[in-house]
């Protein structure tokens, strides 16, 4: 896929942006009323007090890290090894999580309504609609310290969660993450620059909008959306009334997003622990087919001084969020050399998955650290990869692939094979990856191309 189509897919695109329009009335707007949502419903960074989990281990209050403050004063807590973490939802994310956590010595349970899924297959589950209030606060009683591998939380789960347990991640931040203008506020109070927008309550408020930013844009859905989901691309005004017709029908507020040309798509995976320490992994550089990511290749062919600053920014906005494990920081690399953020994502990332190899730390057995107040690892990249997607249309294929003797590769690239034990392969659903390591990422890219896997596009 072009580089243009994928911009029109998130908003930021390699086409020439109309006239440039100013978010800052709505960012205000959104900044105001995350406050008074959060004073509202009692949401807030600090974790609860409730005694030990299933493991008996007694948490131990945290001193000030040499770092940095606690991320949640007089909260942060030192999760000992030997005691078990909860985890919400029990996806593939959650899977690697305890994968691995096990050999730092903790114990998994995941909340899920599936049973027999990724976690559960390598995890103790409870069986449960995340909704299900009696389900977390049975997670609460089974464990030390609570995560989360995807956002969208239930508001009362989250507060009861918090209320019984240890969550160390706090609700605050997913209140921002869950929706477009409040992360976007956020973003530009942590001093990132973001794509010009504007929030749309109206048909008429989409058509002043348009005239100010532009065409080509997009209209998503300031809720829910992912993968390409929740969007429409406006490429002309006489596109606004069906765009707003078919996405206002969801119910959901919306927002309008300004093209702005780009050479190229990363992100940082940034560690921030309960004691405030940070860390960031080396950027990848992200291609997407369809709205879906399809590889990431590191180091991203990026200049090293932009990074540089792409590192530096994630970890300032990790800070300025009050973030506690991992923040997937998604960015555009400008036409104009500079940096924009996309979104973020406060939990381990696909572009990620590069780390289970190629780094010293991965970035799950970092996200555990980084909940349970032990020292964050080495994030350094012993080995130059290209982490390559599969979706249900490719697993057939993989699997082949990993019978044959070509499964090994060779001097030049090496692959390591991560499925995810979902029981049903559909297009587009991710069914695992593959890590490639390699000397060249040139010749990695090669090996995706010459497998018969992934189709060229």
């Amino acid at each position: 896929m072009s580089e243009a189509k994928r911009g029109m897919e998130a908003g930021i695109g390699a086409e020439p942006a109309g006239q440039a329009g100013a978010g800052q009335a709505a960012a205000q707007r959104a900044a105001a009323e995350q406050g008074e949502a959060a004073k509202s419903a009692g949401v807030g960074g600090e974790a609860g007090t409730a005694g030990p989990g299933a493991a008996g281990q007694a948490a131990q209050p945290a001193e000030r890290s040499e770092q940095g403050a606690p991320a949640a004063s007089g909260a942060a807590r030192v999760i000992a090894p030997g005691a078990a973490i909860g985890v919400l939802g029990g996806g593939q994310l959650g899977r690697m999580m305890a994968l691995a956590g096990a050999p730092l010595g903790y114990r998994f349970v995941a909340l899920d309504p599936a049973p027999e899924g990724p976690s559960g297959q390598v995890a103790a589950q409870i069986v449960a609609a995340y909704s299900d209030k009696a389900a977390a606060a049975e997670l609460a009683a089974r464990t030390d310290v609570i995560t989360y591998e995807f956002e969208n939380v239930d508001a009362e789960v989250a507060a009861l969660l918090e209320e019984r347990s240890y969550v160390p991640q706090g609700s605050r931040l997913l209140y921002t993450t869950q929706h477009r203008l409040r992360e976007k506020a956020a973003l530009e109070a942590a001093g990132a620059t973001v794509a010009p927008y504007a929030a749309i309550g109206s048909e008429a408020e989409l058509d002043a909008a348009i005239a100010r930013l532009g065409t080509p844009c997009v209209l998503k859905t300031a809720t829910g959306g992912y993968d390409g989901k929740g969007q429409f691309v406006i490429h002309a005004a006489h596109e606004a009334a069906r765009a707003y017709g078919e996405l206002s029908a969801s119910g959901a507020e919306l927002v309008l997003e300004q093209f702005i040309a780009f050479r190229c798509e990363i992100s940082v995976i940034a560690a921030r622990s309960s004691l405030g320490e940070t860390s960031t992994f080396p950027p990848a550089e992200n291609i997407h087919r369809r709205g879906i990511l399809h590889a990431s290749i590191v180091p991203a062919r990026v200049p090293a001084d932009v990074l540089a600053e792409a590192e530096r920014l994630a970890a300032r906005i990790a800070e300025s969020l009050g973030a506690v494990g991992l923040l997937a920081v998604e960015m555009f690399y400008g036409q104009d050399g500079r940096l924009y953020v996309n979104e973020v994502a406060p939990r381990p990332h696909n572009s990620g998955h590069y780390t289970m190899e190629a780094c010293t730390t991965s970035q799950f057995e970092q996200h555990v650290r980084a909940i349970c107040g032990l020292p964050l690892g080495s994030p350094e990249l012993r080995t130059p990869v290209v982490m390559v997607n599969v979706l249900g249309e490719h697993l057939e294929g993989t699997t082949k692939l990993m019978l044959s003797p070509e499964s090994l590769g060779t001097e030049a690239v090496r692959p390591k094979f991560h499925l995810y034990g979902k029981a049903e392969a559909k297009t587009g659903r991710k069914m695992g990856h593959i890590n490639l390591l390699c000397g060249d990422t040139a010749d990695a890219l090669a090996w995706i191309e010459s497998a018969g896997i992934w189709p060229a596009e």
